[in-house]
């Protein structure tokens, strides 16, 4: 059994599912520069699913060329409406933006894992779930961001399913630990192989 992985990210909330659910890691940010990797993929019209899946990989990849023999685990969650990436938001502003083309709309959120050992991939798995917001009106919108502390609002996208931005959904359909960032079931899974 492995006693530790590591963390190729600074998200607490993936930090968190892991610590829940007994899996040691240590935190080592990968810093890997999302958004010029987003520009390329997009240039090359790959889906929003490519796009988490590539970033996964390249996050636990870069960090294990540094740890030799460690297991590193990278992920990236994006969302795709309607075949449209949409990235976690910058200012609140960007925040609004993304809220209202949600509005109303089912989207798909997409949660990509990659374990890497010295550098290569040693398996992955990319989960999704299906979320449909209720229609809000623009005040409502800009009510419901007022209340979200921006550290909040910028770590977990537009909305925090364990928190206050359940109550945007009408329907949500999939795995909550997917939604906040990190499929753990599968991962439980392959590391219990090793």
């Amino acid at each position: 059994m492995l006693d530790k992985i590591i963390l190729a990210s600074k998200s607490k909330v993936r930090k968190e599912i892991l610590d829940k659910n007994n899996i040691k890691s240590i935190v080592v940010p990968s810093n890997v520069d999302e958004d010029i990797v987003k520009i390329s993929l997009l240039k090359e019209k790959a889906s929003p699913e490519i796009i988490s899946k590539n970033l996964a990989e390249l996050k636990a990849n870069k960090v294990s060329l540094k740890k030799t023999n460690e297991i590193v685990l990278g992920a990236d969650s994006v969302i795709d409406l309607e075949g449209e990436l949409i990235s976690k938001p910058k200012t609140r502003e960007e925040a609004l933006t993304i809220l209202n083309k949600l509005n109303g709309k089912s989207h798909l959120l997409i949660s990509s894992v990659c374990l890497s050992k010295n550098g290569s991939m040693i398996w992955n798995y990319t989960d999704k779930a299906t979320l449909t917001m209720k229609s809000f009106s623009f005040e409502e919108l800009t009510s419901y961001l007022s209340n979200i502390p921006d550290e909040t609002l910028y770590a977990y996208n537009v909305y925090q399913i364990e928190g206050e931005g359940r109550n945007l959904f009408a329907s949500i359909k999939g795995d909550e630990d997917t939604i906040m960032g990190l499929p753990v079931k599968k991962i439980k899974e392959y590391i219990g192989s090793l």
